[in-house]
């Protein structure tokens, strides 16, 4: 066994044990690998090993892995930033966006997606601790690009997904997805029932908040390369 896929084996344990913890229904919580800046090499070593959702952030790389590994069954998330440039290949090339926080882009990814392909399932990012640095909308926001994003035919919406600050306490870490979750379930939005929290280093105060997807990267291969 190489050590991709002993660390896949870990990772897929670490969730098996915290939805056991946490009284999550075994087998509810889906893993994301996150490939960006990952070979595909690598990819194939995980999808052999049972791995078969993968989520990259750069639009051209992922196109490259996908071309190269199109005789696997993968489903592509993307997770990354979304330029509007860019949603044309994004909405012909991926069965979920992750990282959708304005209403154009999802009227683009709407009018872009292939009338082939079944609806591009979104989840809206929110920018849960409120930080400058990174993308999202408002939790305040949120039920209005909700209903903003119901009535696009193309696209399905399905959840939400948050990168909180990091903190190292499980009580802390808990806290955003805690509020993030509990402002879905007290409002009209029931159609948002993925919740994409979680990485490497929060992996079970996500899950013990109701995760049903896990972005992880760094834990299945390793810190990250420098991109050149």
């Amino acid at each position: 066994m190489t050590p991709l896929a002993e660390r896949y084996n870990q990772v897929c344990a670490r969730i098996r044990k915290a939805e056991q913890a946490y009284g999550r229904k075994p087998g509810s919580v889906q893993l994301l690998a996150v490939s960006k800046t990952r070979p595909a090499g690598d990819i194939a070593i995980l999808y052999q090993s049972g791995q078969r959702h993968f989520a990259e952030s750069y639009v051209q790389e992922a196109l490259t892995k996908q071309r190269q590994l199109a005789h696997f069954d993968i489903t592509w998330h993307f997770i990354g930033p979304i330029q509007s440039n860019k949603t044309r290949l994004i909405a012909g090339h991926f069965s979920w966006v992750h990282s959708v926080d304005r209403l154009k882009i999802a009227r683009r990814l709407h009018e872009q997606r292939p009338d082939f392909l079944p609806p591009l399932n979104i989840c809206l990012q929110v920018n849960i601790s409120d930080e400058n640095s990174k993308s999202g909308i408002r939790l305040e926001e949120l039920p209005q690009l909700a209903a903003e994003v119901r009535s696009l035919q193309r696209v399905k919406l399905r959840g939400v997904m948050a990168i909180p600050a990091p903190q190292t306490d499980l009580q802390q870490q808990r806290q955003p997805y805690q509020r993030l979750r509990e402002a879905v379930a007290a409002s009209d939005m029931s159609e948002l029932h993925e919740f994409s929290f979680g990485m490497s280093g929060d992996l079970a105060a996500a899950i013990a908040e109701g995760a049903t997807m896990v972005r992880i990267g760094t834990a299945l291969f390793g810190k990250r390369p420098p991109r050149t």
